[in-house]
């Protein structure tokens, strides 16, 4: 397996694992149990930002820039509402 799959696997895995840190968090119903989650999830979401980094750097996570005009047509589209 390419280096480039195991990364994008690593990224679908932790990006799982912040949505059930992130539920868990909403849903826990004591402090400690809800600090434990969130704790969780920041440590998780520093490893996707990590991983997402390295592959950005290496051009193996392509993202779309958008022009500005379109950005502010779609902001005024839901202020608008």
């Amino acid at each position: 397996m390419e280096d480039k799959d195991l990364m994008e696997n690593e990224l679908l895995v932790i990006k799982g694992v912040c949505d059930l840190y992130l539920h868990g968090t909403i849903e826990s119903t004591t402090a400690d149990v809800h600090t434990a989650f969130k704790d969780a999830l920041n440590v998780s979401l520093d490893i996707q930002n990590k991983l997402y980094n390295l592959m950005a750097e290496k051009g193996w996570y392509k993202t779309e820039t958008v022009d500005q005009t379109k950005i502010d047509a779609t902001k005024q589209k839901y202020i608008s509402k």
